[in-house]
């Protein structure tokens, strides 16, 4: 998708259609939420195109944004009247797990996971 706004509300429907047609309803509003944490990233600080991909392995649901930044998301504790930097708390809040994958020539994976019932 493009590194553009309009990108992140494609994303979000592109994984709640997904899940919609997988039945798994009770996963949709964590992972769009957390999908328009990353997508939004890629946007704003990446400043490339990103691709939203979903998988399922086992009991687990996968989510990643690939953009074409090296540079890693870092975890932190805004303070409670802070606007800004709460996209990654938020993904460690609502998933399962996520991390940080390095892609050939310099981008990275921001992924999430999600166990389904």
């Amino acid at each position: 998708m493009p590194g553009e706004a309009v990108s992140v509300v494609k994303a979000r429907r592109f994984v709640c259609s997904h899940l919609v047609e997988h039945h798994l309803l009770y996963l949709v509003d964590d992972v769009r939420l957390v999908v328009s944490e990353l997508a939004a990233n890629a946007v704003r600080h990446a400043r490339s195109p990103f691709t939203v991909s979903l998988g399922q392995a086992d009991r687990t649901v996968f989510l990643s944004v690939q953009d074409g930044s090296a540079a890693t998301p870092v975890l932190l504790a805004p303070e409670s009247l802070d606007t800004a930097s709460r996209g990654v708390s938020i993904v460690d809040m609502v998933s399962d797990d996520w991390g940080v994958t390095s892609t050939p020539g310099g981008g990275k994976s921001v992924w999430a996971s999600f166990s389904t019932r």
